[in-house]
């Protein structure tokens, strides 16, 4: 048997297998119970300071370095 067959044969069993189940683990932990408010709150981060700028702290200080 030569290379290509035998990683042919590989990939159409064991490696198709795998990555079904790295997918649906994905999706499973994506949508486990409690999650919901962690999406949330990451989809709500570039809305943060909308209203107002963030302000003069360290973290404003540290942003102003990393431009210079």
């Amino acid at each position: 048997m030569d290379l290509y067959s035998l990683m042919r044969e590989f990939a159409d069993s064991w490696a198709l297998l795998a990555l079904l189940l790295v997918f649906l683990g994905v999706v499973v932990w994506a949508f486990r119970p409690g999650s919901r408010q962690l999406h949330d709150e990451a989809a709500s981060v570039p809305f943060r300071n909308e209203k107002r700028p963030a302000g003069d702290g360290p973290r404003a200080e540290r942003a102003q370095e990393t431009l210079k």
